[in-house]
């Protein structure tokens, strides 16, 4: 990547790096940010190719840091009167300030990920006959079928970072996405399974035969066991959530509260809890940027900083919160590499990677066992999450009943309600298969998504309620 994004201004570069450091004279930190991306995305739906997206996004952000406070503004035209203009927004908030610049992130030479455009290989041609087929092969797997919607997606984002200091720091990111959901039928009655794979890299690894087939049929497998569940019980049951995407809940109930800025405010349920223990013995959870290809993973950060593996809860004691620069200064406490945002448009601030809780020791079947009348929850869908209290609210799209430590029915309608902290102390059985999601999560916060990774072993939790139909 030897070729500046600076250089689409119509001036200088040198011009803007001295604009840029001009700007930030007396500012604790800041940076531009400089974006070009392309996105692509197609919907087939109902037999036909429904939609069909291309979208290009250029820009930067411009942003001065001074104590709490910071200025940023954007703009979508390179040129130096645009720049002008945001280095005198930008500068209101270094009225009067006096400060020392803060040293460059570390450098780091890992390339977590390639740098190929998905959206160039396969053509649009090929990636519409492909979805075409995948609609006939799952519509002619099972009778039951009455709706198939298949969709692709696919992102490649460039951008550079320059600091006041003169300090560069660049990064290409490639996003794929293939997602089927399915509508099963019975007489009147009507069910929807759903699933998706990803990551960052090209669409070889979704669009081979073996690996889009396996994610039609997991869609298949749901939709019809969701056909024949019945209403989930209400009441306090003991919970086994499965290995893999249940870490969603994970992520929402105690993930987002331990990001620098809400307790560095003191918002968060774990604010002020440092060194505590605010979860059940053996439980270690992490956030981890590095994985190679995975979905949340960056090379760097949104500022320019490496990601690294980061812990958060270490045999239940919390020792670690995910940081942007602005936040760990004002903690005294070390950058994560956690700073992102959105766009160019978007001021950075502390956000998850890949996070997930580390495995445990016990069998699938051992848990299952050791569980006399509970709820055995084996994906989730959507939730809300209040993070100053912690309390939670997630539904299950595939569940099933415990009865005398086996396996039973299926249930339809389980909603999990709960405290993220809370119910991290209830932990009571971790298991020995710890599993990343498939490549699919996203994460919104404050107005801005991002892509995301959660993870977990199979996991017992004591003490759930469960809101149903069935009392």
């Amino acid at each position: 990547m030897n070729e500046s994004l600076v250089d689409q201004f119509d001036c200088d570069a040198s011009q803007i790096t001295h604009l840029l450091n001009h700007t930030l004279n007396n500012t604790d930190d800041g940076e531009l940010f400089i974006e070009n991306s392309e996105s692509e995305s197609l919907l087939f739906d109902d037999g036909k190719l429904k939609s069909g997206s291309f979208d290009t996004r250029q820009g930067f952000g411009l942003r001065s840091v001074c104590g709490e406070s910071a200025g940023y503004a954007h703009s979508g035209e390179f040129s130096e009167a645009a720049f002008k203009r945001a280095a005198s927004a930008v500068t209101a908030v270094s009225s009067g300030h006096s400060g020392t610049y803060a040293e460059a992130p570390r450098k780091t030479n890992v390339k977590l990920y390639g740098s190929e455009n998905p959206l160039l290989e396969p053509n649009f041609e090929s990636k519409v006959i492909l979805l075409s087929e995948i609609d006939a092969y799952a519509r002619g797997l099972d009778p039951t079928v009455r709706q198939v919607s298949v969709s692709l997606a696919a992102s490649h984002q460039v951008v550079e970072i320059i600091r006041a200091d003169g300090e560069v720091a660049k990064d290409i990111r490639p996003l794929v996405r293939l997602n089927v959901s399915i509508v099963v039928g019975k007489g009147d009655r009507q069910e929807t399974g759903s699933h998706g794979i990803g990551g960052r890299h090209s669409f070889d690894k979704v669009i081979a035969e073996t690996d889009w087939k396996n994610c039609v049929g997991e869609a298949l497998r749901q939709a019809k066991v969701n056909l024949t569940a019945i209403p989930a019980p209400a009441g306090t049951f003991d919970v086994v959530l499965g290995a893999g995407w249940p870490g969603v809940m994970l992520h929402e109930a105690v993930g987002h509260g331990l990001e620098g800025d809400f307790n560095r405010k003191g918002t968060s349920a774990f604010a002020g809890l440092l060194g505590e223990q605010v979860a059940a013995k053996g439980v270690t959870v992490v956030d981890d940027g590095t994985i190679s290809e995975r979905r949340g993973s960056l090379t760097i950060d949104d500022e320019g900083t490496p990601t690294q593996c980061t812990t958060l809860i270490e045999d239940g004691k919390l020792v670690g919160y995910m940081q942007d620069r602005q936040n760990a200064r004002l903690m005294g406490m070390a950058d994560t590499g956690n700073g992102r945002r959105q766009s160019y448009a978007h001021i950075p601030m502390p956000r998850m990677t890949n996070t997930y809780m580390l495995g445990g020791d016990h069998e699938l079947d051992e848990i299952i066992a050791s569980v006399k009348d509970g709820i055995y929850a084996v994906s989730f869908g959507g939730g809300q999450v209040d993070i100053t209290s912690g309390k939670y609210v997630f539904g299950c799209t595939e569940a099933y009943r415990i009865e005398n430590g086996k396996i039973g029915a299926p249930v339809k309608g389980a909603m999990m309600i709960g405290n993220g902290p809370a119910d991290m102390k209830r932990v009571r059985m971790l298991g020995n298969d710890m599993a990343l999601d498939t490549g699919i999560g996203m994460c919104g916060k404050q107005g801005q998504s991002v892509p995301v990774g959660v993870g977990q072993p199979t996991t017992r939790i004591d003490g759930i309620t469960i809101g149903g139909t069935e009392a």
